[in-house]
């Protein structure tokens, strides 16, 4: 496959293909979308796919969740013309924070956290991240943003996994390139 090819006729989600499935076990995530990002047609044509069902929307603010969420929320951003907002795993910013417990795709537990100086009511703000599984992690993101007043508009992924457990972040209008069945 080459990953830097564009082809004359993109279809919606034409590199889709372009992200890899996990080949070395179960303690990494089953997909790895990193090699869409080399493909720079392919990520502008994914930004524009993951900022279609929002086109309407007022967007103050775009937080990307850690770490392949930095990737994509980064570009929404930019494209957006707006600011980004980094929600990191707990324990990796040197200022004030609010945190909030989660458990991952893997079933562990785990805090993530935000700052609390930039949120504040009245904010519309666009999660963005690589996938929702169980949605753990996007709903423990939804709580930072939502805790300090702002407005969750939505949440903005590359695949989401249709399992009993992700309908607990249908009350957030969630748009994704793919839906997989697993």
């Amino acid at each position: 496959m080459d990953v830097l090819a564009v082809p004359q006729k993109r279809e919606e989600g034409w590199y889709l293909p372009l992200m890899a499935p996990n080949t070395k076990g179960p303690k990494f995530a089953w997909l790895d979308p990193s090699r869409l990002y080399c493909n720079s047609q392919a990520l502008s044509d994914c930004i524009n796919d993951l900022l279609k069902p929002f086109q309407n929307e007022t967007i103050d603010l775009v937080a990307g969740i850690d770490a392949m969420g930095f990737i994509l929320g980064s570009a929404v951003a930019v494209t957006l013309g707006k600011g980004f907002l980094a929600i990191r795993k707990a324990g990796h910013l040197c200022v004030q924070t609010r945190t909030q417990d989660y458990s991952d795709y893997s079933g562990r537990e785990k805090l993530m956290e935000v700052r609390v100086d930039v949120l504040k009511p009245g904010l519309r703000v666009l999660i963005v991240d690589q996938w929702i599984e169980t949605g753990g992690t996007m709903r423990a993101a939804i709580k930072l943003v939502e805790n300090q007043g702002a407005t969750v508009v939505g949440g903005s992924t590359l695949m989401m996994m249709l399992l009993q457990e992700t309908h607990k972040v249908m009350n957030h209008s969630l748009a994704f390139c793919n839906m997989a069945h697993h």
